[in-house]
């Protein structure tokens, strides 16, 4: 099932409104009947009870109508050219539009999401809500990533409550089902992140998506145990991220050297102080070293791979080579503003 984000309100509430004006018509139909009481006339002729008076005001506003309770004076028939016969025209449109209501809806969330999936394409594909999911898609957010282009895959109603209402597209069903997957057009996507809390889980995805795309679609996978990482780039996955060993190595480095853990965090938090940022060598840039370029460069990437900067051998920058370098956020936020 595809939910896309809501921009109305939900249709429990839709109709709890509806019977609500439907229950107050009624009340107020009764309640004027009543007060015009001695103008109708029953066919006991002994006078309109407040049960009469709600029986007559059913069946008129349902527009069905047995005659055994009849307007009989002037006053009593105006009221019902008046009063009555407009209510029961509303009546019937409240009752009427709520399955109208209904079945628009289906339409146009059929309409929504065919819309959708024509626009859909080098999106990137995260499967599970959880801790690791959610902080996915803020990293994917902060750095300028468009929400439209994120689509989560989550079975768990909670996380898909939640998500929808970050107003970001769920797949609700299980990653390691490839119709699920096929519903997230897993094929024209630029990548997929696996983050779920179970190694099997992210081992059974990694498959999937490999047996799905031919490998043709990066996987990047996170595991909580070191001895799955092996088993997970053999299933497919091109980067695999161990959250136990890396927690591990991030509460040693505090222990060891406490300052080193702020600025570990301040590198990996996009938005605040700094952060680390890859661009495409310039021309002007090529046969240079990247320790003498103006920018920190701490890493070169070429066809994939990363070069060392460091040792006898002095790195030079070729063309397509990508440089990884440290960004002072609070310098490129204050030049937007200037802008």
């Amino acid at each position: 099932m595809i939910h896309l984000p809501l921009v109305r309100q939900g249709p429990l509430r839709a109709l709890a409104v509806r019977l609500a004006f439907a229950i107050t018509l009624v009340l107020v139909t009764v309640f004027i009947i009543y007060l015009d009481r001695d103008g109708y006339r029953d066919v006991n002729e002994d006078g309109l009870t407040l049960l009469d008076c709600f029986y007559y005001a059913v069946v008129s506003l349902s527009t069905t109508g047995y005659g055994d309770i009849t307007p009989s004076t002037p006053h009593a028939r105006l009221v019902n050219v008046l009063v009555i016969t407009p209510a029961r025209v509303l009546f019937l449109i409240i009752l009427v539009g709520t399955t109208l209501e209904v079945l628009t809806d289906q339409y146009r969330n059929s309409l929504r999401v065919t819309r959708w999936r024509r626009k859909l394409k080098d999106h990137i594909i995260i499967c599970g809500y959880g801790t690791k999911g959610r902080a996915a898609v803020s990293a994917l957010l902060e750095t300028g990533y468009d929400k439209s282009r994120i689509v989560l895959v989550e079975n768990q109603d909670e996380a898909v409550r939640q998500a929808i209402a970050n107003g970001l597209a769920v797949i609700e069903g299980n990653a390691t089902r490839s119709t699920v997957l096929n519903q997230a057009d897993v094929k024209n996507c630029k990548s997929v992140i696996i983050a779920t809390d179970s190694d099997e889980a992210s081992v059974l995805i990694t498959l999937t998506v490999r047996q799905l795309t031919a490998g043709q679609v990066r996987i990047i996978a996170s595991v909580r145990e070191q001895e799955n990482a092996a088993l997970l780039k053999q299933s497919g996955a091109h980067h695999v991220i161990v959250s136990s060993a890396t927690a591990g190595l991030l509460l040693g480095l505090t222990t060891t050297a406490p300052p080193l853990i702020d600025v570990v965090e301040d590198l990996l938090t996009p938005g605040q102080g700094m952060a680390l940022a890859m661009r495409s060598a310039e021309r002007s840039e090529v046969g240079s070293n990247p320790r003498e370029l103006a920018t920190l460069v701490v890493a070169l990437i070429r066809r994939g791979k990363v070069m060392p900067l460091g040792g006898s051998q002095k790195a030079t920058i070729e063309t397509g080579d990508m440089l990884v370098y440290i960004r002072d956020e609070e310098k490129t936020s204050t030049a937007g503003l200037t802008i």
